[in-house]
Formats: structure tokens, C-alpha cells, sequence
């Protein structure tokens, strides 16, 4: 609904005031040039002053800030005096201070610099406070002009209290209401959903005393019904008839408007004919509202009637009424009349419009008429009009990369270019995607490229982001075609967006792995961990083998524990990748606890290098270790060659961890070799080491092993030698079979003891 406003046009000159550009005092001038831009100092206001203002006596001494001027091009204009305030307000505080800047910059003010300084104040806020400031200074009294221009601004910023306040309050200022004020708050209210404020309002005008007219009739007509009241609607109605009023056509359009959109077809109808009765012809508005309800009560047959009627009576139809019709068309699948229809209305010298534009597209799409849409959309480029809704964009690219026409969807991301629509990620996305399905990697690259250069997926205004399927697909073509660090470039700006997705992460895994880039796959992997996105198995296979061929098997063996602690489980040729490249590294300890955990998983295969690495064990000194290992080996079921341990730790004269092996076996009762006893015993007794040689026989033969009678000789003849001669006397007894007689008790024997 239009508003008459009684507003005078005050687009007048700037205006000069006594004494603002001449002041001859030094002060004054330093106080204009820290409020006014430089414009304003440099080019004085060219008006000259009114006969009735006074120009001081030193008019002639002009200070040197006036005799400045612009050497080289264009003279610029001077900053007028209301957009210096408006300036001023905007970059300070409102304090007293500020106050008396103005008041020093403007000492009296007139109707038309208040309605300027108002109509281009940065916010409502700024209004009103300079609004109030002005009255309460006494600087100006505000008239009736001034007061509707702070309600309709006020009112359009929603501050409605503050609006309703300054309305009631005019009478006590000797300003008279009328009926387009309170029309407007009104509006105000109902535009913000308050429509039972709207109806008191429109109620209180008759209490004081305002007249109200059709206007304010039609004002109320438009909020209630807006809000679904159409039994309100027409009480009021009856109302405005009944006090004399007599309701015009903008009045019969609005109730037609609201009815409609309340569904209330049968009322709609009834109020058009009385209407006609009352002698109000129907105009194109009337018809437009009329064919736009029965659209939206999916009557598209009585639209396309009224249609046909309206041009019967040669009133022309307008866009609106066309754009109308292809809406109807659209919404009930008419797809060859919505051609129909937009070529008839050019054919008519009638322009589309942003909304018929809106309007057309989708529906084109939805019936995949893909060539009249891209013939829409150059004419759209050619005629510079952007629709309303930048979505159809996003159908436009999906339809036609649907159908293949790949050329032709690129062709829409550069009509969103030439019409100035921001493109976002989502639409590079959806061209990403079906350039990579067709084979053509290069263009998707060449897209990736402006898309990351332009940082286009962080703007934080963007709405319409890249889908999983669009940015797999390009990353995992980079990470196959050795370009993983590019890909990384692209996820790291998505992961800021707050992607995480499992397909991205472990195909840059796989990516930096293959190229040989360890370090920066378990720097994706360590992410992945501590954003709890789940890993694949292969991935970190991947990554084990790719830090074994570079000669890492210590960071390799942090992936396989990185592995088994995220629920994956390694098979048994990965346990021996990573225990051979340990071996080989001389890491003989960690290659143990790789056993160590493959066994504990109950893997079984692939056991080939146990052996190895007990010996190393043992050859190292970490038996502890080794005999531990040998125990989780035998209780798993896996054998383990202990005659070849005891051989091999005899000949290279690792006597002690030959003789701990050998205890260790005769405590479990393992079943060696006889030789196995008489290595050992002869290693003991080459490295002098008699009395270890002594305790182990000793358990050899309790355990009823046997051993070659030369070394027992030989044994007894050292311990004789040696001054043992107790224990050469129990060795002599058992090599007769004689009984060896316990030592009575309470007298202490000396301990045996391994001496290393």
C-alpha cells in the first residue's frame, strides 16, 4: 500500500553560514578542520551569503586554509553541511562535547537541514538522538514534517515504542496529529507481526479525534489479513461502510490480496462482485491478484480465464501479470505454456523481470528443458538482470552436468561472473565432481586451482559449501596422480570449515605414502586420531611400508602400534615387515616386543625370524627378555630350537646366557639333546667357570641327563685342583652310582652359586 506523504521536497544548496568560512579566529579554524574532511577545509562552500546576513568587517582578510585550491584536475565538490554532522555522529560519541562541535558548526537550524541531517543519518539511533537534542537545545522547534520523518524512520528500524512515544507526545509541542502518522506506525507494527498494537492504534485514532479515512482502513485491512484475520477483515469492513466510508479500488485489492491468501475463495469472490456493483471497475492490479489467488489455490484454469478476460477488456497486461501466469504454469507442470507465455510477453515489448527470470528457470530445469533455460540464462547475462533467488544457479549446474553438458555448465559459473553473483564452493564443487566422472582431471584441476587461490571455500558469508562427492573425487585423483600436497592444500582449507571425513583423510594417507611422504601422511593420520575420525586398515598398511622403504622402522613401528590402539589388526606379514626392518636396524629389543604383541594378538605366521632374534637377544645380554620370549613362544604353540641357542651361545662363548638357557630348559623339563649338556659344560670349563659347571651337572644328572664322562673327569679333576674338593667327591660318587649322603643337619653348606 502506498503512502501519501505530506513531505515538501527539500533537496536544496548547501548552505553557508556567518562567520563558518571567514572566522579570522585561529581557534575556530583548528575546531572546523578536526571535524570536517578534507574536502571541506580545502574547497569552501561557492554560494554566496544571503543579503540578510551580516559579513564581518575582516571579510577581506581570508585565512590561508580558504586560499587553498586543487592545482592539478578536477575541482572537487565541497562536503555539505548535513553530511558533515551525519559524519560527526557516526565517528563519536554522543556527548556534550560532540554537541557543542555541532552547535559551534551550526548555530541555528532550519526545517530543511533537520529533515537532511534525519533523512542521512547513518542509524535510527543517530536520528533520534540528534532529533531530541536539537529540541531539547532549543536550536529548532519541530514542525510537522520533521516529526512523520523520525516516525518513518524509527519505524522502519523497529522502534516502535520510541516512535509511538514521540507520536503521542506532539500534541503538548503544539503539533497537530493526522491520519498519515498514525497510518504509518500502523504499518510499522503490523510489518513486525504486532497486529494487536496495529489495532489498537488504528482504534485510538477515534478517541483522539483523528478522522480516520479509507487510508487508514486500508492500512488495517493489510496487517490483519497478512496474519490469516479475514473474519476480522470483514467486520471492519462492515464498519468503514456503516460510518460512510466509502472503500476504493486500492481498498477492494487489498481484501481480494488477503482473502486469497487466506484460501477464502468464496469471500474473494464475493467482495469482487460487489465490486463491480458498486461500480469500481477492475484494474490490471485487480486482475493481477486475482489470477495470482487462483494460482495459488492451484486453479491455474480459472487464472488462464481471468487472463484472457483481462485482455478481452484491452487492459494490457504488465509483467507481473505475466510472471504470474508462468508461475502458475510451473507449479502445475505446463512446461511448453510457460515458454509459450514468456515468448508472447516479449513479443509484446514487455522486458522481464529479476522475478520472471526467478520464476521461469526452475521450472525449465525441473522439465530438463536445458537449451530454452541456457538460452534464458544468456539472455538474462545480456540483459544484466540477476534473479531474486541465486539457488536456481546451483539447479542450473546440477541439470545440465546431469545430461552431460559439461560446456554448458560451465557456461553458467561464468554467467554468475558476468552478472556479478558471488560464486561459492558449492557451485565450483558440483563442476569438480562431473569434470573428474568424464575423464577431463585437467579442467577440475584448473577449477581447484581459482578456487583455492581465491579462498573461496573460507569466506565466512558462503552458504553453499563442497559436498563429500565433489571433493573426494578431485583428491583422490591427485592422491592416484602423485599430487597429494595439493590435495592436502584443499582439505586443510576444508577441515577449517569443519570437514571431517574418514574417505578424504585416508586417501591423503595413501597419497603422501606412495610418493614416499611418510612424515606428512602420519602428521593427516595424528589429525585424524584427535578429531575421532575412524581409519582404514589400508591406510595404515600403507603407511608401514612406505616408512620401511625409507628406512624408518622405528616411526613404522609407531603406525603398527597407532593400528592395533584404533581397533585394527595387522596380519602376520605386516608383523614380519616391521620386525625385519627392526632386525636389520639392529633394533633387536623393539623387534622383541613387535613378538612380543604379534603373539599376544594370536598371530602365529610368519615366525621364521623368532629365532634371529632370540639369539640376538642372548647375544646382547638381554636374557630376561629372551627367556621371556622363549616361554610366550612355547605357551602359544610354537616351537623353538633351543639345542641350536645352547650350540650357538656355547661356540661364540656366551657361557652364562648358554648356562641360563640350559637352567631355564632343565626347570620345564624340555627334552635336548645329550650334546646340547656337553657344549655347554665344555664352555663353561674352557672359560674356567668350574663351579657353574659343577651346579649345572648336578641338575643335569637329577634331572637324569647324561654327559660325556670325559668332561665329569675332567670337572672333578678341576674342582680337586681348585681346592673343591667336597664337590669333586659328590661329582666321583655320582659317576660310581654310589649314594651321595645328605649333609646332616644344622651344619650350614657353603651356597653354590653361578659365578659369571
Amino acid at each position: 500500500m502506498s503512502l501519501i506523504s505530506r513531505l515538501r521536497s527539500h533537496h536544496l544548496k548547501p548552505r553557508v553560514y556567518p562567520g563558518f568560512y571567514n572566522a579570522s579566529n585561529r581557534s575556530a579554524i583548528n575546531l572546523i578542520k578536526y571535524f570536517c574532511s578534507a574536502n571541506s577545509i580545502d574547497e569552501p562552500f561557492t554560494d554566496s551569503v544571503s543579503a540578510t546576513e551580516q559579513i564581518p568587517e575582516n571579510a577581506e582578510e581570508t585565512p590561508k586554509y580558504e586560499q587553498r585550491h586543487t592545482t592539478r584536475g578536477k575541482r572537487r565538490n565541497p562536503e555539505k553541511v548535513e553530511d558533515i554532522i551525519c559524519r560527526m555522529m557516526a565517528n563519536r560519541a554522543w556527548t556534550t562535547r560532540l554537541q557543542n562541535s555541532i552547535r559551534n558548526l551550526v548555530p541555528k537550524f532550519d526545517e530543511y537541514l533537520v529533515l537532511d541531517v534525519l533523512d542521512k543519518a547513518r542509524n535510527a539511533e543517530h536520528a533520534l538522538q540528534f532529533f531530541r537534542w536539537v529540541e531539547r537545545s532549543s536550536l529548532f522547534k519541530h514542525t510537522r514534517d520533521t516529526h512523520m520523518k523520525i516516525i518513518e524512520i524509527l519505524g522502519r528500524a523497529s522502534k516502535l515504542n520510541h516512535a509511538r512515544g514521540i507520536l503521542m507526545d506532539m500534541p503538548g509541542k503544539g503539533v497537530p496529529w493526522d491520519e498519515d502518522m498514525f497510518v504509518v506506525l500502523i504499518d510499522c507494527y503490523g510489518n513486525n507481526g504486532i497486529v494487536q498494537e496495529s489495532v489498537k492504534i488504528f482504534q485510538q485514532m477515534s478517541e483522539l479525534g483523528v478522522k480516520r479515512s479509507v487510508d487508514s482502513y486500508d492500512a488495517l485491512f493489510k496487517v490483519i489479513l497478512r496474519r490469516g484475520r479475514y473474519m476480522m477483515a470483514k467486520r471492519y469492513y462492515n464498519k468503514m461502510i456503516e460510518a460512510g466510508i466509502v472503500p476504493t479500488k486500492h481498498t477492494f485489492n487489498v481484501l481480494l490480496w488477503g482473502f486469497f491468501l487466506c484460501k477464502k475463495e468464496e469471500t474473494a469472490n464475493r467482495f469482487y462482485e460487489d465490486m463491480k456493483s458498486r461500480g469500481i471497475m477492475p484494474d490490471v492490479v485487480t486482475y493481477n491478484t486475482l489470477i495470482n489467488g487462483f494460482y495459488r489455490l492451484n486453479k491455474i484454469e480459472e487464472a488462464e480465464k481471468l487472463f484472457v478476460e483481462m485482455k478481452g477488456k484491452n487492459i494490457a497486461p504488465t509483467v507481473i501479470s505475466y510472471t504470474t501466469m508462468i508461475k502458475g504454469y510451473v507449479s502445475s507442470g505446463k512446461v511448453e505454456e510457460v515458454f509459450k507465455m514468456f515468448e508472447e510477453m516479449k513479443g509484446f515489448g514487455i522486458n522481464p523481470n529479476a522475478v520472471t527470470y526467478t520464476t521461469l528457470l526452475p521450472g525449465l530445469c525441473d522439465a530438463m528443458k536445458m537449451s530454452e533455460a541456457q538460452m534464458v540464462l544468456k539472455e538474462m547475462v545480456e540483459r544484466h538482470t540477476s534473479p531474486k533467488d541465486n539457488s536456481i544457479f546451483i539447479k542450473l549446474l546440477a541439470c545440465q552436468c546431469k545430461l552431460g553438458n559439461l560446456d554448458a555448465a560451465y557456461d553458467v559459473l561464468k554467467s554468475m561472473i558476468r552478472l556479478s553473483i558471488p560464486t561459492e564452493a558449492g557451485h565450483y564443487g558440483i563442476l569438480i565432481e562431473n569434470f573428474c566422472k568424464a575423464e577431463s582431471h585437467d579442467r577440475a584441476v584448473k577449477l581447484l586451482d581459482k578456487l583455492m587461490e581465491k579462498e573461496i571455500i573460507l569466506r565466512p558469508q558462503s552458504t553453499l559449501h563442497m559436498e563429500p562427492p565433489s571433493y573426494n573425487a578431485i583428491i583422490e585423483y591427485l592422491c592416484n596422480n602423485g599430487k597429494t600436497e595439493k590435495a592436502e592444500t584443499l582439505f586443510r582449507q576444508l577441515m577449517k570449515k569443519g570437514v571431517k571425513d574418514p574417505i578424504a583423510f585416508n586417501n591423503l594417507i595413501r597419497g603422501h605414502s606412495k610418493e614416499g611422504n611418510p612424515e606428512a601422511a602420519f602428521d593427516i593420520q595424528k589429525i585424524m586420531i584427535n578429531r575421532g575420525v575412524l581409519s582404514e586398515a589400508d591406510s595404515y598398511r600403507l603407511l608401514v611400508s612406505s616408512f620401511l622403504e625409507k628406512g624408518v622402522p622405528a616411526d613404522a613401528k609407531m603406525v603398527l602400534d597407532s593400528m592395533i590402539e584404533n581397533g585394527h589388526y595387522p596380519d602376520s606379514a605386516l608383523f614380519r615387515m616391521v620386525m625385519e626392518g627392526l632386525f636389520k636396524d639392529e633394533r633387536v629389543q623393539t623387534a622383541s616386543r613387535v613378538m612380543k604383541t604379534m603373539l599376544e594378538k594370536g598371530v602365529k605366521d610368519n615366525m621364521d625370524l623368532a629365532a634371529n632374534i632370540l639369539e640376538a637377544l642372548f647375544m646382547r645380554g638381554h636374557v630376561e627378555e629372551a627367556l621371556g620370549r622363549i616361554e610366550l613362544l612355547m605357551q602359544s604353540g610354537c616351537g623353538v630350537d633351543i639345542d641350536r641357542l645352547l650350540s650357538v651361545l656355547s661356540q661364540k662363548g656366551k657361557t652364562i646366557a648358554a648356562l641360563k638357557l640350559l637352567d631355564f630348559s632343565l626347570e620345564r623339563d624340555f627334552t635336548l639333546d645329550f650334546s646340547s649338556y656337553d657344549k655347554v659344560l665344555d664352555s663353561l670349563l674352557a672359560a674356567g667357570k668350574t663351579l657353574n659347571a659343577y651346579s649345572i651337572l648336578c641338575k643335569i644328572s637329577s634331572k637324569g641327563g647324561s654327559t660325556d664322562q670325559k668332561n665329569t673327569e675332567s670337572l672333578i679333576k678341576t674342582l680337586n685342583e681348585e681346592g673343591n674338593t667336597k664337590q669333586a667327591d659328590i661329582l666321583g660318587r655320582l659317576m660310581t652310582g654310589d649314594k651321595v649322603i645328605s649333609p646332616k643337619k644344622g651344619k650350614k653348606q657353603p651356597k653354590q652359586e653361578l659365578v659369571v
